[in-house]
């Protein structure tokens, strides 16, 4: 019977070589490109990041493919090996990089002839199974010897439905070879049919794709780690999200005391998120009514963004409205909220404006922690207050901070805002270009107006931080 054409049987000419030689130079040209972009992701690895750890793994993989192809495309040019043969890929090479001329690219071939029990091995196939090439090619019972103990099953059952069911052999299990290592090989073959329909021989080709899996499971786990980092990032601002929004009152109206408080304060706020980064920062404002009928103004930064900050700022915030309620004069509650945010947990920095205003004589008396001054407009005209010393909240241990008071008029207008309401600008600009808006705000009908106005104004630049207003009208 004649023996059935596979990769060990030269039975066609070899294609043209200067068309494979062609296909070779373009597939080096191309892994050379790919693995210039590889160098690139495994330096952006190098700092821990998952995105750049999922980028070097797909490069590795396509680097992988186009070694295998590159090796492929050389063995098509060059014809099969003679069965038995030496192998096309010396054994030096086994434990070079495996990024160049690795197992990975090795195809040996073998056929078993089932009427004389006969067996042929390429060169290959003895070094990709770790059998010694003096040996004899081992038979169908004697190959699952190779196999490892829960894949033999799978292989057994492979050459059972091709031996009797004539069905085609395409699966991968591993082998474990002489020298101890275990690797990945995946086998795809077919019967050979007698002229009377029995099956004479059964012939496959075995890959080894140890390293393509490699390749493809660390891509895979990179994948799922950055997947996991986008379904925690996800949850950690729609936590901070709904953490904010319980804290902050509303600001798309007019915000107005619970108890009918100082009847003559018109109040709006406004935060506005960063428009380059989807995490929610530290910032807030707050008005209330106290029961002395005075009312607490404030506004505030913490250092940072995600859920963490954000708890960190609802707690801050809730320990200024407590202390406040408890009679506390603004410089105390900056004293206070300094120790308090000193003896957290994880130590952070904060900036802050509080103000205590008095209906009955317009006074208000006010303390600052590093934050940017409130803006006063009065009669078309806009000025900054003078503040009072204040240090950083969190900056140092036991400081102390000093308050001062400003006399307001009925139609002043009062502008409390964090760092970053204006972009890109430093705070002494910043300042001059919202008090460049003093006949427009004085002009305004109601405080919600002035907050669109300044929000329509600098709300068009990308905003690198968070940020927040709040306009008091007298």
């Amino acid at each position: 019977m004649p023996s059935h054409v596979f990769a060990d049987h030269a039975a066609a000419q070899p294609p043209e070589r200067g068309t494979v030689d062609a296909l070779i130079s373009q597939t080096r040209r191309l892994r050379g490109e790919v693995d210039a972009v590889r160098r690139d992701a495994v330096a952006e690895a190098g700092r821990g990041d998952l995105e750049g750890r999922w980028q070097r793994a797909l490069c590795d993989l396509a680097v992988h493919q186009l070694n295998d192809l590159d090796d492929h495309l050389a063995q098509l040019r060059d014809g099969p090996p003679r069965a038995g043969g030496e192998p096309a890929v010396p054994a030096a090479t086994e434990d070079a990089d495996p990024h160049h001329g690795s197992l990975l690219s090795r195809v040996g071939s073998a056929e078993w002839n089932l009427l004389t029990d006969e067996a042929s091995w390429s060169g290959e196939l003895y070094h990709i199974l770790g059998h010694d090439p003096a040996a004899p090619p081992l038979s169908l019972d004697e190959l699952p010897s190779l196999v490892h103990a829960e894949d033999q099953p799978r292989l057994t059952t492979m050459v059972t439905d091709c031996l009797i069911d004539g069905k085609p052999i395409d699966g991968e299990f591993r082998i474990k070879r002489s020298d101890g290592r275990l690797r990945q090989v995946h086998m795809m073959g077919e019967p050979v049919l007698a002229p009377d329909g029995s099956t004479a021989s059964m012939w496959a080709v075995v890959r080894d794709v140890s390293e393509l899996r490699r390749s493809q499971r660390v891509l895979r786990e990179s994948r799922d780690s950055l997947q996991r980092r986008h379904d925690v990032a996800q949850t950690e601002h729609r936590l901070a999200v709904e953490l904010q929004e319980a804290v902050l009152p509303p600001w798309r109206d007019s915000l107005r005391f619970p108890h009918g408080g100082p009847g003559r304060l018109d109040l709006a706020a406004h935060y506005l998120p960063s428009s380059t980064s989807s995490l929610i920062g530290g910032d807030w404002y707050d008005a209330m009514e106290l029961p002395d009928g005075t009312a607490l103004l404030s506004v505030g930064d913490l250092t940072g963004h995600g859920v963490s900050v954000t708890s960190d700022m609802a707690m801050l915030l809730g320990a200024l409205r407590g202390m406040a309620v408890a009679g506390a004069a603004p410089g105390q509650l900056m004293g206070w909220l300094n120790q308090l945010l000193d003896a957290t947990v994880q130590p952070a920095l904060g900036s802050a404006v509080c103000c205590r205003y008095d209906p009955a004589t317009h006074l208000l008396t006010w303390a600052q922690a590093g934050h940017p001054t409130p803006l006063l407009f009065r009669d078309g005209t806009g000025r900054a207050l003078t503040p009072p010393h204040g240090v950083l909240l969190g900056a140092t241990s036991g400081a102390t901070y000093e308050q001062t008071e400003e006399q307001l008029r009925p139609g002043d207008l009062l502008l409390l805002h964090t760092d970053g309401l204006v972009p890109r600008h430093d705070r002494v600009t910043a300042t001059g270009l919202l008090l460049s808006l003093a006949s427009r705000l004085t002009e305004a009908r109601t405080a919600q107006d002035c907050v669109r106005t300044i929000v329509e104004e600098f709300d068009v630049a990308p905003r690198e931080d968070d940020a927040c207003l709040l306009v008091v009208r007298i």
